[in-house]
């Protein structure tokens, strides 16, 4: 009897194993029906909006860069259509992503893709239109840009630097006209530095010398928070004669001094260019070459002059001036205010703008 109930349960999982394995054949249980579509509005994180120059013009190509898209997958994504509205003189851009499920296979599936899409806006669509802006799908303003109207002018020229631009006392100074220069100090800071000295014998006397003077040399760079051994040394009163050669000198660092304070102050200082330009205009390219005291500096650049339809400068406080910090390499925003600086440049001495001959 037992034996009957043995193979009878035998006879069971035998079925059950062989069904398993006609399952394990069939592939994934799909989800949904075949026929089955799903579709609708997706969104995307981030835009920007990019001419590939510094200045746009109405005629430039704009490109619209658009950054995770949200569409399940790239073969999800069925269009992209950017719509447009006017308020005033500033264009609005709002892209709308739609999607749609497909029921082949997608190839190389990639989730939140980017894309960048050519926009040709002619000048009949920016008639009047100062400000391009993009925003998501929650009205969220992700970049803007300004459309300019104008021309471009490129030149080369030099211009002196004067010697007294080393001189502190001279400060402010700037060149005659413009372009000029313009050099300003900002702040002074007094800085205290200490020192001992150190008894110094020449070791391979050369000659015999009937007076000596003292002739202790101090370091030419001075470091804040140490004290600096300076070695007292002396020297023939008659300079015809050599007492000691400069490295016949043997320093004795236990013969020292007491210590004792050297005074000195850091000028930090500017030096910028100005240039007075057309108002509404702006400097697309600006560069210079190395500069010195008593030489000359090659400046190009690049200046963008507005049209007689341009009604538009922007957040500008310096509509009619260029600054370049030298000191720093850059150009000064037109969104920092200039007002005083351009009252010290209207009041600075004015150097010369060319070096003297001589005769």
């Amino acid at each position: 009897m037992n034996f009957f109930k043995a193979l009878l349960l035998f006879a069971v999982l035998w079925t059950l194993s062989l069904s398993a394995c006609t399952q394990d054949d069939d592939g994934p249980i799909s989800v949904t029906n075949d026929s089955a579509v799903f579709g609708g509005e997706g969104f995307f994180l981030a835009a920007t909006l990019d001419s590939g120059n510094f200045i746009h013009l109405e005629g430039d190509t704009l490109y619209i860069g658009l950054d995770s898209i949200w569409s399940f997958s790239n073969c999800a994504l069925k269009s992209i259509h950017v719509n447009a509205e006017v308020y005033d003189t500033v264009l609005d851009l709002l892209p709308v992503i739609q999607y749609q499920t497909k029921t082949e296979d997608c190839a190389s599936p990639m989730f939140r893709p980017d894309t960048v899409i050519k926009a040709m806006l002619d000048k009949q669509a920016l008639e009047g239109i100062s400000q391009i802006n993009i925003y998501n799908d929650v009205d969220s303003l992700l970049d803007t840009i300004l459309v300019r109207r104008g021309s471009f002018s490129l030149d080369t020229f030099k211009l002196y630097v004067d010697s007294l631009y080393d001189s502190i006392k001279a400060l402010p100074l700037r060149t005659k006209g413009s372009p000029s220069l313009l050099k300003v100090l900002d702040s002074l800071t007094p800085r205290t530095y200490y020192w001992r000295s150190m008894k110094s014998s020449c070791a391979f006397r050369m000659d015999k010398c009937d007076k000596t003077v003292p002739d202790t040399i101090f370091p030419r760079y001075w470091n804040y928070g140490d004290t600096a051994l300076v070695p007292i040394r002396q020297r023939c009163a008659d300079s015809t004669y050599t007492y000691c050669k400069s490295a016949g000198w043997k320093d004795d660092s236990l013969a020292l001094g007491s210590v004792m304070e050297r005074q000195d102050t850091i000028w930090h200082t500017h030096l910028y260019y100005v240039e007075s330009i057309p108002e509404c205009g702006a400097m697309n390219k600006f560069q210079i070459s190395a500069y010195g005291t008593l030489r000359e500096m090659i400046a190009i650049r690049e200046l963008f002059s507005p049209s007689k339809t341009e009604k538009f400068c922007g957040p500008s406080t310096q509509k009619d001036m260029f600054w370049y910090d030298m000191s720093q390499g850059y150009m000064v925003p037109d969104s920092i205010s200039m007002d005083s600086l351009r009252q010290v440049w209207q009041k600075a001495t004015v150097s010369a703008a060319k070096p003297k001959s001589r005769h």
